[in-house]
């Protein structure tokens, strides 16, 4: 089986993570995985971007811990994929299945209401998962959940507590929706990893949301 990661961030690209693209990706090689998606904080989130910059500009920044983590992965043997963490009043939902040019097209994603922007994403043939729906934190005042716009809920996040995840399945449970699952490691020093394990290998990013679509995977914990 191959394994996967669905959920990592770089230093290069969200303000919150220490690891740079690079070492994520000989981090998750040395681990055994096929492949990772980076998903970094989306420029309306814990981004390193400026947001004074040009848009052009906070795109590259939004695509460089993906690019140098793929850089890595070319040389090393591990696919790398992009995807983003998109975030509405605390609430988190990776993005799959887009790319740089759709982002530059998109600059309006950054600012409309999260309804729109589902719309948007949907339109174009991308794919959400909402990422750990009931994690608890300082800023968090309100949990937001869309179930009619998602297509799939993250019921393992490996850095929650239990009671959030076993939350989060009962959510996807309710309303019929698949799970993934994702270590949403910062740091290429995490000892839990989660993700999806595949029969098939992973080509691209669109293929990574056909196989998600057609449920062709399982979740796996390294609990």
């Amino acid at each position: 089986m191959n394994r996967y990661e669905t959920h990592c961030h770089t230093a290069e690209s969200s303000a919150c993570a220490s690891a740079p693209g690079a070492a994520q990706a000989d981090f998750y090689k040395s681990r055994g995985f096929r492949g990772i998606v980076v998903t970094d904080h989306f420029l309306n989130g814990n981004t390193r971007a400026d947001r004074n910059l040009p848009w052009e500009k906070q795109v590259d920044i939004q695509c460089l811990g993906y690019e140098n983590a793929k850089k890595r992965g070319d040389e090393i043997g591990l696919d790398v994929f992009f995807g983003w963490e998109y975030t509405v009043g605390g609430c988190d939902f990776l993005t799959y299945g887009l790319d740089r040019q759709w982002l530059l097209a998109h600059p309006e994603a950054v600012t409309m209401p999260p309804n729109d922007y589902f719309d948007l994403v949907h339109r174009d043939g991308g794919y959400i998962s909402h990422a750990h729906p009931f994690r608890e934190d300082w800023y968090i005042d309100t949990i937001r959940l869309f179930p009619r716009k998602c297509d799939a809920v993250e019921i393992i996040n490996s850095c929650r507590r239990q009671s959030e995840n076993d939350m989060a399945k009962l959510y996807a449970d309710h309303y019929g929706l698949p799970y993934t699952a994702g270590s949403d490691n910062h740091s290429a020093a995490q000892t839990r990893l989660s993700g999806i394990e595949t029969e098939e290998t992973i080509r691209d990013i669109k293929h990574f949301t056909d196989v998600l679509r057609a449920g062709r995977y399982n979740i796996f914990d390294e609990a």
